[in-house]
């Protein structure tokens, strides 16, 4: 499937976690040792918001070329700086390599990526579209079962409610599934943010998820490596969520549990349980973790 990588903390080039750990996203797209291919080499997209002016609707750039290289990409992240930054390399599931096929999704000022599927996305996709806001609807670009999550999470109430927005979301992807004969449709960690906070979600309705970590607090990532000086220039708030860990550095990396969601905002993060929420009247359709 895919990989990606969300960062909030101290304004720094993008190449610095784009480009230059030892497992970088960039190597991740030719040698990732999580996902479910190797490569991840149909697509990417990277999204930011400029420095100083974290509300502002964000930037994005994405391409149908492998990240490994793409002189576009490169020329942007050693020049480009921002506090809040996502990146994502894609691997299709069946949906054509096309730009607007991409992650990450922005409308407004929100970003969202995924890595994930719903199965069997082509027989239950008439169904999800038409719960999307008839507002909403004509700013769909692609045919990717990830932008119709995020087109239905903005419908749920995204910009009031994140986690349940997503829940909803959820909820409706298992309802619609289940009265099509669909066992466990729904796999998916999520980033989702509105340019001040990040929230990632880990949840499939079979209960394994696709890997998911996010980085030690960086006070206590000095603790232990007193030596590492790129620790020394980070705010104590610096937080990387990633699909799978960007080196080896002992203590740098925790695994995100199974059916959780986590927020990363300005004084300090917060990790919660996470479920589907379904319409009243309505059954979970079980099989969740």
């Amino acid at each position: 499937m895919c990989r990606w990588i969300a960062y909030s903390g101290t304004p720094v080039l993008l190449s610095q976690v784009l480009f230059q750990p030892e497992h970088s996203l960039i190597d991740q797209s030719l040698h990732s040792r999580m996902g479910v291919e190797t490569t991840n080499g149909d697509g990417f997209g990277v999204g930011w918001y400029p420095k100083d002016t974290a509300t502002a609707e964000p930037a994005i750039l994405r391409d149908v070329g492998p990240a490994w290289n793409d002189r576009n990409l490169r020329e942007v992240a050693h020049h480009t700086r921002s506090g809040l930054f996502f990146g994502h390399i894609r691997a299709s599931t069946g949906t054509a390599v096309q730009q607007s096929n991409c992650h990450p999704f922005r409308s407004g000022r929100w970003l969202w990526m995924h890595n994930g599927m719903i199965s069997e996305f082509r027989r239950i996709r008439r169904d999800l579209a038409l719960s999307v806001d008839p507002v909403l609807y004509p700013d769909i670009e692609g045919f990717t079962d990830s932008e119709v999550m995020f087109f239905l999470a903005l419908t749920f109430g995204l910009a009031d409610d994140p986690p349940g927005a997503v829940a909803r979301m959820a909820g409706l992807v298992e309802t619609a599934a289940k009265t099509h004969g669909i066992p466990h449709p729904l796999q998916m960690t999520v980033a989702v943010t509105d340019g001040e906070r990040v929230w990632a979600f880990r949840y499939s309705s079979a209960g394994r998820s696709r890997s998911l970590y996010v980085s030690t607090k960086v006070d206590a990532l000095r603790a232990l490596h007193p030596d590492v000086s790129f620790l020394r220039e980070l705010s104590d708030e610096t937080r990387l969520v990633v699909s799978e860990p960007l080196g080896d550095l002992p203590g740098a990396w925790n695994e995100v549990p199974e059916a959780s969601y986590g927020v990363v905002q300005p004084g300090g993060s917060v990790l919660h349980r996470f479920r589907p929420e379904y319409a009243e009247g309505t059954e979970s359709p079980g099989g969740g973790a």
